[in-house]
Parts: structure tokens; C-alpha cells; sequence
């Protein structure tokens, strides 16, 4: 029996009994090269408990009877032992989002023998701290990650390459009331259900006004067509969004005195938000990405997508109190906290946004908004020639939806580069002021020189694809479990290219191992292990498959990824042979789907949990 996101499934082994041997002797080979360091053990518990949630008490599923969990303090070299208890009535797991080790500590259900953790039952994680930096832990079983999760700090070997006097975590996360498996229910019944941003007649005659009454028709015209709606930033509204647990009233505060440096480990610990953190009246300078060191970059803000972490370092020049403000992409709230001198004291508000409302350039199309549409007949956009067009350049259309368009002769710009005044793509940063330096992926370098610059021998394209009416999510097309994975050899070096064919931006991860940003550095690509990928938008990563095992590669949206946004990437051990690996049986765990989801939470195993 397999536990597959929280439910059992009597299926066939991930891999064959041969590559299973191989790899276990290849991983007892690579640890037993390490000298054992000492030896830290840490409990945790993984129990509901009641938590207040924007001043409703309700019960949830937690680490330690909090949510977040604690912070987990390791050390580069030791020898981690982490044991984690399940008193709840249905199976969990916890994955170190991040860290390098041994596929079976990577705690997710149903890839590489790991089977998840039964109710009243414990696992012991084991590993070697192979690295330093700013990582996080949550569970992989069903929709546990809304609640279940905790940051995890990791001390270098060697002194820090940056000075800073005091060290805080700021874990941010988007808190509901409801039950997590509800609000994936509701999600499935009608995709807009917490879209509470729609537009309305009101907006349509202030565009017609600004724009013509011709364009705003057009406009309304061109996305009921691609059965989208551009205020859907983010799918789910009405979060309480928290900075370590405590909302905005909480007023969650980190101590400092003038001219000390602190450095801010800001980890997007979300569920489903991105947010656009900044601190009015400080810089931030980006020391660190993913966990790894990059050369200092000083912004006003950060974009930062479900599972990435940046560490800042800020230098506050004044005896007063700093506000830490973070709105989420579609600006329906904010998470907060306050650096400041003393207990007590509160930091001034800025100003909140505008909603944020997707273009056509967000859609990767650029040129459409100067199209004369007034002739066609968004009745049906069907029977229109589309075999000869290349679809890259139009990421982010519902292509089932125009097939027979031709439009061989339209002008459909690059929109990998198409920018504003700033440099920066146009439409996805439209909700930035216009003199504010927001930091790009181009602008982080590794601050060490790459371990391998070679060129790669391969690309593997990831298409990011999806039916938004019917919330479902897919890789190229196919749910997790319906299609094979991506395998590739030990040593082999291979380009990831995801390509966003959906309105929605995704973060992407991959399980197990770092990969290389391609952003115009040549030896120093930072290192990564999520990436967002805009709506309509190409974005290319390089790595060194040197990990073996079967891992993980999903959006890192919670209800994305349980949709069926994954597939498998298996790094196959030395020595084996194509016929020695079959597809990860073990791993379907999502299909088939119903429209209500229903069925899918009985296959997870879930009664339902908060």
C-alpha cells in the first residue's frame, strides 16, 4: 500500500526492484563519503488544535499546536534527525522544501517508497545537512499545506559573506477560516467562487469613457472568448494574510537600534498568495535567493511567489518604526509587521493599491489592444485558420476555444520582451509605481561561480496548461498520474523550459535539487529551486541531474498542484538502462477527477479536516 497525498492506493511500486537496489547502494555510497557531524533531533507533532484566524477560533491541523510550526534551527555538516508524530485522524507527511538528501527523507507520499505517515504513527527523518540558507517545511499530503508548515534556518560552515547584527524570519502565509478541502470543492464548482474583484457595468463605462466604446466591447469580447476573467489573480479571496502566525492587528515586531544591519529571511510560506513586499523609507538589498547567495541587489520591492524566499539585508537610518508591507498580487489585503526601537511601537500604513487587472499583455499579446476587432465575431472566433501559428507567442489563449484563427499577418511581439520604461514586462508589474525598483530575475547572479557552465544536451519543454472554468490543472496537458514521467540520467544536463499557456501566474518547483535560472548570467546563474513563470510568459532553467531519485515537479499553488499541476522527474541511478525504470504508478494520485472534487477527496483519504 502507497499513500499518495493523503490516501491509500494498492498500486505498483514507483521503480522497478533493480533501480530501487541501485539507487539505495548509490545514496549509501555518496553518505557514507561524509564524516558524521554531530547530531541534532527535533520533534514534531503534527495535531489540530484551535488557532485564531481573523478573530474566528477554529480548529486546524498543526505543527506543534501552532500555525506556523517552529523554526527549525540546523547547522551545515551535521547529521539532522526529525521526528515527526501524526496524532490526527488522517495520514500527513512534512518535505523539506529545499534541502538536498536522500529521496525517501524528501517526505512526499508516494515518490521514492516514502509511504506518508499514518495516524498515530511516527517517522524519523534523517539526513546530512549538505548546505546553508533560508529553506521551509510543510506537509505533501492532500491540502495540509494551508496550515502545516514552519521555517527552517540553516547556519553556513563558514562566516557569513555579508555582515548583519541581528537575524529574524518573516514567514508569511494566507490564513481562511474554512476547511481546506472545502475551499478546493468550492474552487471546482465554480472557478470564480472567491473572486470578488469581477468587473462590473460601472467599470465598463469608465473604460468606455477612457478608451471608446468600440475597445471596451472588444476587450470585455476577447476574454469571454478565452473563458477568462483578468481580476483572477490570485483564485482564492477573504484570506487573513499573517507575517509568523499574526495577522496585520497583531502587529507581529522585530527590535532593532539605529545604524544596526538587520537581515529579513522572508519565506512565502502561502498557500495559494503571491505577494509584493516593501518596506516604505528602506531599502532592501537581496543577499540571497532560494537559499543561495547572490551579489547584492538593492530594490524598493519584491515580487515573491509561493515558496521562495529572499533574504534582505536593511540598515534603518532613523530612531522610529519601519512597516514591512506586503499586499498580495490582486491587492485584496496585506500581511504586516513592524521593525521597530522598542515593544509597542506601530509603523505608518502606506497607501493600499489599486486592484490589479490583467492585459492583453499579460496574455502574451502585446499587439492586440491596437487590433481592429470591430468585424469579427466574438459570437464564436471559431472556423478561423490557426495550423501555421505559432503558439509560443500566444501563451496564455485558451487555444481550444479559437481553433481555425488565422492569424498568420498579426504582429504578436516577443513578450519575453516586451517592457516598460523600467525594463521591466509590461502588464505583470503594471500594479508597481513607476519609480520603484522592483526586483527582476535578471538581476540576481550567483555570487559563486556555477559548478558546471556547460551547455545542455537536451530540452525538455514544460507546458503549464489548464481549463480555468473547470479548475484543472496540468503539465502538457496532462494530470498528474495520466501522463509519464520525465526521466532523465545520471550526469545528464538538461534545459527545463516552462512555457505559462494560462492566464495565472505559477510557481514552479522541483523537488530534490537546485537548478540554474537562465536570466543573461553566463558562469554565475543564480541558483533556484521555484521559479514563477508569468501568465503568457517562457522561462528556461539548466541543471546537472546529480540527485537520484524520483522527485516531485509541480506548481507550487496548493489547489494547482491537487488538481493534477505535477508530473514526476526521475534521476535515474548510474549504471541503469531504460528498460530497468518504469512510469511512477505509485504516484497517481488525482485522477479521476469529478467536477465537484468529491470523489478526488475520497481517493486522498481526507473526511474532510480544517
Amino acid at each position: 500500500m502507497f499513500l499518495v497525498h493523503g490516501r491509500a492506493t494498492a498500486t505498483a511500486p514507483l521503480i522497478t526492484t533493480r533501480f530501487y537496489a541501485l539507487t539505495l547502494l548509490f545514496v549509501a555510497a555518496v553518505i557514507g563519503l561524509s564524516k558524521p557531524a554531530f547530531a541534532g533531533t527535533y520533534n514534531l507533532t503534527v495535531e489540530n488544535a484551535m488557532v485564531d484566524i481573523g478573530g474566528k477560533t477554529v480548529e486546524k491541523m498543526t505543527i506543534n499546536g501552532g500555525v506556523p510550526g517552529p523554526t527549525l534551527h540546523l547547522k551545515e555538516g551535521e547529521d539532522a534527525t526529525i521526528i515527526v508524530t501524526n496524532k490526527t485522524s488522517e495520514p500527513t507527511s512534512v518535505h523539506w522544501h529545499g534541502i538536498l538528501l536522500p529521496g525517501m527523507m524528501d517526505g512526499s507520499p508516494g515518490f521514492n517508497g516514502f509511504m506518508g505517515i499514518k495516524p498515530g504513527e511516527s517517522f524519523t527523518y534523517t539526513f546530512h545537512i549538505r548546505q546553508s540558507g533560508t529553506y521551509w517545511y510543510h506537509s505533501h499530503s492532500g491540502t495540509q499545506d494551508q496550515s502545516v508548515f514552519g521555517a527552517i534556518v540553516i547556519d553556513p560552515k563558514e562566516p557569513s559573506p555579508f555582515r548583519y547584527d541581528r537575524d529574524y524570519v518573516l514567514l508569511l502565509g494566507d490564513a481562511t477560516p474554512e476547511d481546506s478541502d472545502d475551499v478546493l470543492r468550492n474552487l471546482k464548482a465554480d472557478s470564480e467562487y472567491y473572486n470578488f474583484n469581477r468587473r462590473t457595468a460601472g467599470d465598463f463605462f469608465r473604460d468606455a469613457a477612457k478608451d471608446g466604446t468600440s475597445k471596451a466591447i472588444d476587450d470585455r469580447l476577447m476574454w469571454g472568448e478565452m473563458r477568462m476573467d483578468p481580476t483572477d489573480l490570485s483564485d482564492v479571496s477573504g484570506y487573513t494574510f499573517i507575517v509568523n502566525g499574526k495577522s496585520p492587528a497583531a502587529n507581529e515586531t522585530f527590535l532593532f537600534k539605529k545604524g544596526e544591519r538587520l537581515r529579513l529571511r522572508i519565506i512565502n510560506g502561502s498557500a495559494m498568495t503571491l505577494f509584493d513586499p516593501r518596506i516604505p523609507g528602506l531599502k532592501m538589498t537581496v543577499v540571497a535567493a532560494d537559499g543561495q547567495d547572490v551579489n547584492p541587489v538593492p530594490v524598493d520591492e519584491i515580487r515573491i511567489g509561493v515558496a521562495e524566499r529572499y533574504d534582505v539585508i536593511v540598515e534603518p537610518k532613523e530612531d522610529r518604526p519601519y512597516t514591512f508591507f506586503a499586499e498580495s498580487i490582486d491587492r485584496t489585503g496585506y500581511a504586516k509587521a513592524t521593525l521597530a526601537t522598542a515593544s509597542g511601537q506601530v509603523g505608518e500604513l502606506p497607501d493600499r493599491r489599486p486592484r490589479s487587472i490583467l492585459t492583453m499583455d499579460d496574455m502574451g499579446m502585446p499587439s492586440m489592444g491596437g487590433m481592429d476587432t470591430s468585424g469579427m465575431d466574438h459570437g464564436s472566433m471559431k472556423g478561423m485558420d490557426m495550423s501555421g501559428m505559432d503558439h509560443s507567442s500566444m501563451k496564455g489563449m485558451d487555444h481550444s476555444s479559437m481553433s481555425g484563427m488565422d492569424m498568420s499577418g498579426m504582429d504578436m511581439g516577443d513578450p519575453a520582451t516586451e517592457v516598460d520604461g523600467n525594463g521591466r514586462p509590461k502588464g505583470w508589474s503594471a500594479g508597481f509605481p513607476a519609480d520603484a525598483k522592483v526586483l527582476d530575475y535578471k538581476m540576481l547572479k550567483a555570487l559563486r561561480r556555477n559548478e558546471d557552465s556547460g551547455a545542455p544536451t537536451r530540452d525538455i519543454t514544460v507546458r503549464l496548461t489548464g481549463n480555468m472554468e473547470r479548475y484543472m490543472w496540468s503539465l502538457n496537458d496532462k494530470k498528474f498520474g495520466d501522463a509519464a514521467p520525465i526521466k532523465v540520467k545520471y550526469g545528464e544536463r538538461v534545459r527545463l523550459i516552462f512555457v505559462n499557456e494560462t492566464m495565472m501566474a505559477h510557481p514552479v518547483h522541483l523537488h530534490g535539487q537546485f537548478f540554474q535560472l537562465e536570466n543573461g548570467q553566463t558562469d554565475n546563474k543564480p541558483l533556484k529551486d521555484t521559479v514563477i513563470v508569468p501568465p503568457g510568459k517562457t522561462v528556461s532553467v539548466v541543471l546537472t541531474a546529480k540527485e537520484v531519485g524520483a522527485w516531485p515537479l509541480h506548481c507550487h499553488l496548493l489547489y494547482h498542484m491537487v488538481a493534477g499541476m505535477m508530473t514526476r522527474f526521475i534521476v535515474e541511478p548510474p549504471g541503469t538502462t531504460d528498460a530497468e525504470v518504469t512510469p511512477d504508478q505509485a504516484s497517481v494520485a488525482m485522477s479521476p477527477h469529478d467536477e465537484s472534487g468529491d470523489s478526488m477527496m475520497k481517493m486522498m483519504g481526507h473526511g474532510g479536516h480544517q
